[in-house]
């Protein structure tokens, strides 16, 4: 139809990459080689970070950004060891606008988790980006739904914009939990009227996608379930499919060679996801 608003679909793309990144677990400063070659590989627009560490003086984010000549925006989380745990987003382009919330903590299991916002500055107008990393444990399920309710109202609170907002991050929770079923309109949302594709559930209908998998030798170490737990959530798009998803694949899935032999970058693998912009 010549008056659809989606007439003229929009052909460029932003590319999104999430990534849980090990705090300083594992061989770490072998690691950190890898990741940086992964992302440079990817060649992603935005990047979003979780379990960033920060020893007070240098932060994983920070050096990721100054290797890939990236802007970034960092929040502090839990301290273990006397090393913090954050979130971060990476940005080709400036980020003009962040903000950081504190997200509910349960005082018997309060993990100090935030999400932060960015509003980046790209050459098609801005995008509002935001990541977290909810409570890990199986069975906190209950606290990881006042999260995402938290998450939910940070996001609306935030305002409508030109491009909806994109939602990365580490839940620890499997795609029917019902802290992600909340998330996507399966059942009752959080903030009346915001909802979110699944990015890759959107593309791959029916395939397990795990971003935890025991093919991956720091994971099997822990001897868990494969689970997908990590995620790109996409807005409803807007005029000319802006923010629509077109693609999403499982990445840094492989061992990356390193100085002392093949390494993997991570315990978790990442998600690339593509959008019309």
């Amino acid at each position: 139809m010549p008056n659809s608003p989606n007439s003229g679909l929009i052909e460029t793309r932003l590319r999104v990459v999430t990534w849980n990144i090990w705090w300083r677990l594992g061989p770490w400063e072998h690691r950190a080689p890898a990741i940086a070659a992964t992302l440079k590989t990817l060649d992603p627009d935005i990047i979003a970070l979780q379990e960033v560490w920060d020893d007070g003086t240098d932060n994983a984010a920070a050096l990721l950004a100054q290797e890939l000549g990236y802007h970034y925006v960092h929040v502090r989380g839990a301290d273990l060891s006397g090393i913090n745990m954050g979130n971060a987003i990476l940005s080709r382009w400036p980020i003009t606008r962040s903000e950081t919330q504190t997200l509910y903590g349960d005082p018997q299991a309060d993990e100090k988790r935030a999400v932060i916002y960015a509003e980046i500055d790209g050459p098609r107008g801005p995008i509002p980006i935001f990541t977290t990393h909810l409570n890990h444990l199986q069975y906190h399920s209950h606290i990881r739904q006042k999260q995402v309710a938290d998450i939910a109202q940070f996001i609306a609170a935030q305002g409508k914009q030109r491009f909806p907002p994109v939602l990365c991050g580490d839940f620890n929770a499997d795609p029917h939990s019902d802290e992600i079923r909340m998330l996507t309109g399966q059942t009752t949302v959080p903030v009346a009227g915001l909802a979110f594709h699944d990015a890759f559930d959107f593309c791959n209908p029916g395939v397990s996608g795990y971003t935890w998998d025991n093919a991956n030798p720091y994971v099997a170490q822990v001897m868990e379930p494969d689970r997908r737990i990590d995620y790109i959530f996409t807005g409803w798009h807007k005029g000319r499919g802006a923010g629509h998803v077109t693609d999403c694949r499982i990445v840094g899935n492989t061992a990356v060679a390193g100085t002392d032999g093949d390494l993997w970058a991570s315990d978790h693998h990442a998600l690339l996801a593509e959008l019309r912009y």
